[in-house]
């Protein structure tokens, strides 16, 4: 298989909406580097905030370092690939310009290497290209680019259900693309697939996983209408909350319209 039909099959998973690869059952129709790719949402599962990583300066640090006040967009790449990582990043740069909060200030941007023979040199180059696409001064501090060795890399991608395989044949690896925003408690909140993703989703997704602790009042009540569907990755209008709101609002209509009609003097009944 090509590099370039490794990435294509890859990516036409998320071009149709799709999270992951097919059930393992029907998985012997796949090329074979894809049989065991794909992302099982793991919400609400804990990470292992005590591993080690190399920052993009070369530092040892944990992944704790980079929770505990503030949520965090996760974003499972190898600085290697040319085209599907990559456009992730870019998409990743591109949303968050839309988005009002600053990283490292309201939420962080962590990205990691699933490829362990990857260095702070690849990570620093990464973070230079991402940050001078987002165009936000001051905000570098909140980008974060790490590698590390295949036992961390391998503990934090199953805590995600983040499935990706090595491809001998072409020495590149068949992956899935998604970002994931974790609470400041290091908790995975919600996946966000492909590699365009709506502000507006990355927006609430940051609120929810902060607890409510950032947003403005607009934000609480848009929340209101909208859920997150985990089967797409995308917040979409919450019928059933609309259809409260049309009920209260039926209701307080009515109730000024029989107070605004009410002759003096009657009493009511």
């Amino acid at each position: 298989m090509t590099r370039i039909s490794l990435f294509l099959l890859t990516a036409v998973l998320f071009a149709q909406g799709r999270p992951a690869i097919p059930s393992r059952a029907s998985s012997n129709t796949l090329p074979a580097p894809l049989r065991e790719v794909g992302i099982d949402q793991h919400l609400d599962t804990q990470l292992p905030l005590d591993l080690v990583f190399k920052d993009e300066a070369g530092r040892s640090v944990r992944l704790g370092d980079y929770f505990g006040t503030r949520p965090v967009i996760l974003a499972p790449v190898y600085y290697e690939c040319s085209m599907l990582c990559s456009q992730v990043l870019s998409g990743l740069a591109s949303a968050l310009k839309a988005v009002t909060f600053d990283p490292g200030k309201d939420f962080e941007v962590v990205a990691f290497s699933f490829d362990p023979s990857e260095g702070p040199s690849q990570a620093a180059g990464k973070k230079d290209s991402s940050t001078k696409r987002y165009k936000r001064a001051g905000t570098e501090k909140g980008w974060h680019f790490l590698t590390g060795d295949e036992a961390s890399i391998k503990a934090i991608t199953s805590a995600l259900g983040f499935r990706y395989k090595y491809d001998e044949s072409t020495r590149q690896f068949a992956h899935a693309s998604a970002v994931i925003t974790v609470t400041p408690q290091g908790r995975v909140a919600r996946y966000f697939y492909g590699v365009d993703y709506a502000p507006r989703d990355l927006r609430f997704g940051l609120i929810e996983a902060s607890q409510n602790r950032i947003g403005t009042v607009v934000d609480q009540a848009m929340l209101f209408c909208f859920h997150y569907d985990p089967t797409t990755g995308k917040y979409t209008t919450a019928a059933i909350a609309l259809l409260r709101i049309a009920g209260v609002t039926t209701l307080l209509a009515l109730a000024g319209f029989f107070l605004m009609n009410r002759r003096p003097g009657t009493r009511p009944v």
